[in-house]
């Protein structure tokens, strides 16, 4: 049995505490939906945010609601480099310790001292489909993509399922750009 998911690019995007919310867009702000996403009850704000780094900055970054517990940056290493912040590479919410950056919105700004990370490659996968492919929660695989002239074999993709995930795979950009990945793409867990 083929065990294919759908690949998904995520370009850089924050995701802000209902605290810092306030700060950048003033008391009671609600962010307001530009489309939905993927993943059930996830979607991309009409909202946007500059990102702040030591040698520069990312204008009109993507907010991603809604509002969570902590605020997190999620950049690629190409990002991360060209601004001059060392962030690590990590699973989502794994945030301790990881760096930080300024974030101006139209009412404000924020320094966090923390929140500022590379996603690491990772399949949302439901109980179903963990089960019809044979994986688990927190297992490592590996993806294979095929693209005309880049195809590519992702290693150190990390397996997280939970009912409310919709099967897919989440790559950044650099990672979709190294496969030229384009429109709609799948890949096939080969472990």
């Amino acid at each position: 049995m083929k065990r294919e998911v759908l690949v998904e690019v995520s370009a850089r995007h924050v995701h802000l505490s209902k605290e810092h919310l306030e700060i950048l867009f003033g008391q009671g702000y609600e962010l307001t939906i530009k489309k939905m996403l993927s993943q059930p009850g996830q979607y991309a704000a009409n909202e946007r945010v500059t990102i702040v780094g030591p040698k520069r900055e990312l204008a009109n970054v993507a907010i991603l609601g809604p509002v969570r517990k902590d605020t997190q940056v999620e950049i690629s290493l190409t990002d991360a480099r060209s601004i001059g912040i060392e962030a690590p590479i990590r699973e989502s919410g794994d945030i301790a310790g990881s760096a930080g950056c300024k974030i101006i919105g139209p009412m404000g700004q924020v320094e966090i001292n923390q929140g500022v990370i590379i996603a690491k490659r990772h399949v949302h996968v439901t109980p179903e489909d963990a089960d019809k492919f044979g994986i688990k929660d927190k297992q490592v695989v590996s993806v294979k993509i095929d693209t005309p002239d880049r195809s590519t074999v992702y290693g150190d993709v990390v397996v997280r399922v939970r009912h409310d995930f919709a099967t897919a795979m989440h790559i950044d950009t650099d990672e979709g750009n190294g496969a030229a990945v384009s429109g709609i793409q799948y890949g096939e867990i080969v472990q």
